[in-house]
């Protein structure tokens, strides 16, 4: 292919705007086929076994492909269109196909084993040994080992689920964009402040209407959820996003993602069992620091009894306030969060929409990035050229070392709109990659769903967006800071599923810490700093339904772990009563039996979370512990932040996470430091 295909250029950014749908599958379709080339070239009967001849040249062949695909997928999720979607499902198909037969190809399996085997390789750089090692692993969790009909049976099912995933994910945003309500009269969104209705008033604007539109996008239901005074408005929107995809709510049975669910579990089981493992859960464990289902369960369940009394005293007292101050006789699920919000407001003095005015977007961005400049010895500043991007609030900013060499790059597409995913994710653009003399420099997608600019007013974050874009970020510098130049050991590619999330949400305690608050909390208007009678209330609502939150996620991640570790084919998915067993033991709300939350679940059912989303917390453990080095040492500690990027950042998946993290902190972790940062110790 010619390296000026927009889909394929070896070295330049990505093309956005001369990608076109038609493209997409003939140009994946040329990819394939070199790919396929290079590898019978390599396999052949007198081909060299060594590393450069094996190793490099599958790194060189997927990179290849890699430069073409991710931008294709990026723009999938954020400006998704029917001609895309199209071209997108198909060209995947095709990379599922070939991708399973890669893992189940015998003769290059031979070739990589012909590597490990080869004399003195047990010497080896450690980089080049874990590459090895895990593509060896990697091999035996394709299938390679089967026999037939099984594996042609493997195949097929990694083909299906790639299908029913996407299908999923489709659906989940399908749905999310087809509901929205018209308000034409602004005492109906009585309660919700200025900058929530600015938002609606702009969704309205994008529809060419007058008034308001609520739509189901983050900002619109936080909007709404957490402050409209009209319960009936609330209880509307919370059915609405609450059935997304499912046979009930307002578009019942439109997107429904119940069927899927019931394939992709069923499929995952059938996979887990031809490679012998017992179920998916198991089978997910392979990757991963935890060693048994057993031991996932047990560390849910320990934290469950901690958090759970925690939790249920919270409810309480939330009923009691909701009850005596706001006359809410019940307390619904769509009462939770406006009650809440009341709550916090009368026993911290704590008015959410007051605390926005010292989150601009635009000076957290800065004050983020000079705290990675403290932290890590970097620069992060604006592209000096201009750079090609898929929309017009997009904006490219480059990483420079001390010495103002280009180290990396990363997009930034923060604002809600349609078309777009929801949610907040970092993605992998390009990998950092050595080929001879040259190197390809690591690039990061960083994607969230923030309020956009109204008027003279810029974004304007809560809190929770803060900590969700600094987290994001923490992903992005895994990323884009490794030193390792191998691509499928390099940055997060290759670290442990349950140790991927520590970089992200050690950067999340950055957003409570008064050194970096006072790096960029500054009122969109006046300038001023966040005053600190305003912060010594944050402080003091910090842990504010720690109980309650902690509990939802282990509600998330038990449900999660028992739908693929109990899976029946006999009895089916279950999934409604695998979440009702869940929140019996985990949860102190319960919502009405119409809520259907697992069917926009995307995290599980399309994302790489599946028998994983314990992780958070798990990594949360790590990440905590991790912070307490920096705290010993004042916080922001160049010295802590440069043996933090050196031995966990800059190695990616070269070694054992566990290693890592011991090699920073000079001891295994110690799980109390979870429990310390959630106020539960």
């Amino acid at each position: 292919m010619s390296s000026e295909n927009p889909l394929s250029g070896a070295t330049a950014l990505p093309a956005f705007s001369k990608i076109r749908p038609a493209d997409v599958v003939p140009a994946i379709d040329a990819i394939l086929a070199e790919y396929q080339a290079g590898i019978e070239r390599l396999t052949a009967a007198a081909a060299p076994r060594d590393f450069e001849h094996v190793m490099l040249e599958q790194e060189r062949l997927d990179q290849h492909l890699a430069r073409a695909w991710a931008p294709v997928s990026h723009l999938h999720s954020v400006a998704d269109t029917p001609e895309l979607r199209a071209a997108y499902e198909s060209a995947e198909e095709k990379i599922t196909d070939f991708a399973s037969a890669l893992g189940q190809n015998r003769e290059l399996y031979a070739a990589v084993q012909a590597v490990a085997a080869a004399p003195g390789f047990a010497q080896a750089a450690r980089p080049q040994r874990a590459l090895v090692e895990h593509a060896l692993r990697d091999f035996r969790l394709s299938g390679v080992a089967l026999d037939e009909p099984a594996r042609t049976r493997f195949r097929e099912i990694a083909n299906a689920l790639a299908k029913l995933t996407t299908a999923f994910s489709n659906a989940a945003l399908d749905a999310t964009d087809a509901w929205q309500e018209h308000i034409e009269d602004e005492r109906d969104l009585a309660g919700i402040p200025e900058t929530g209705r600015a938002v609606l008033r702009e969704y309205a604007r994008e529809r060419d209407l007058d008034g308001w539109l609520v739509t189901l996008k983050q900002p619109s239901v936080q909007a709404v959820l957490t402050h409209a005074d009209d319960r009936s408005l609330r209880e509307r929107v919370y059915w609405a996003y609450q059935t997304r995809a499912s046979d009930q709510g307002p578009d019942a049975g439109r997107f429904d993602n119940s069927e899927r669910m019931e394939r992709i579990l069923a499929l995952r089981h059938e996979a887990a069992q031809l490679l012998g493992f017992a179920n998916a859960a198991e089978e997910s464990l392979a990757t991963k620091m935890a060693s048994t289902p057993g031991e996932v369960l047990a560390f849910l369940r320990d934290l469950i009894a901690r958090a759970k009394p925690v939790a249920q005293r919270e409810l309480e007292d939330l009923r009691d306030f909701a009850r005596t101050e706001l006359g809410l006789d019940t307390l619904e699920s769509w009462d939770v969060a406006y009650a809440s919000e009341k709550l916090r407001r009368a026993r911290y003095a704590l008015d959410e929409e007051h605390l926005k005015a010292y989150f601009p977007l635009p000076s957290v961005l800065e004050g983020m990035f000079a705290l990675a400049g403290k932290l890590y010895g970097i620069t992060v500043q604006s592209a000096r050229e201009p750079v090609d991007t898929w929309h017009p609030d997009v904006r490219y900013f480059e990483l420079r070392d001390a010495g103002g060499q280009a180290i990396a790059g990363v997009y930034l597409d923060l604002y809600a709109r349609s078309g777009k995913r929801g949610g907040a994710w970092m993605d992998v653009c390009r990998a950092r990659f050595r080929d001879g003399d040259g190197v390809q420099l690591p690039v990061a997608f960083l994607t969230c769903n923030f309020a956009p600019p109204s008027g003279e007013r810029p974004s304007l974050l809560t809190h929770d967006d803060v900590q969700t874009i600094f987290h994001e970020f923490g992903h992005g510098l895994h990323h884009m800071l490794t030193k390792i130049d191998l691509p499928s050991i390099g940055g997060i590619d290759g670290v442990e599923w349950d140790a991927v999330e520590l970089p992200s949400q050690f950067m999340e305690n950055f957003c409570w810490s008064r050194q970096a608050l006072d790096l960029f909390a500054r009122h969109w208007s006046s300038g001023e700093r966040l005053p600190g009678e305003l912060y010594d209330r944050m402080l003091a609502a910090r842990h504010f339904q720690a109980g309650m939150f902690l509990c939802r996620q282990l509600e998330f991640g038990l449900f999660d772990f028992l739908l693929h570790a109990d899976y029946d084919p006999e009895r089916g998915a279950c999934v409604m009563e695998t979440l009702e067993t869940a929140r019996r033991e985990a949860a102190v709300l319960h919502p009405p039996a119409w809520q259907r939350f697992p069917h926009a679940f995307t995290h599980i059912f399309a994302g790489g979370y599946a028998a994983g989303y314990y992780s958070y917390l798990w990594a949360e453990v790590l990440s905590a512990d991790v912070f307490g080095a920096f705290e010993e040492h004042g916080v922001i500690d160049a010295a802590t932040g440069a043996r933090f990027r050196d031995e966990f950042l800059a190695v990616g998946a070269s070694r054992p996470a566990i290693e890592s993290f011991v090699a920073f902190r000079g001891r295994p972790p110690r799980p109390d430091a979870l429990l310390r940062s959630y106020g539960l110790a």
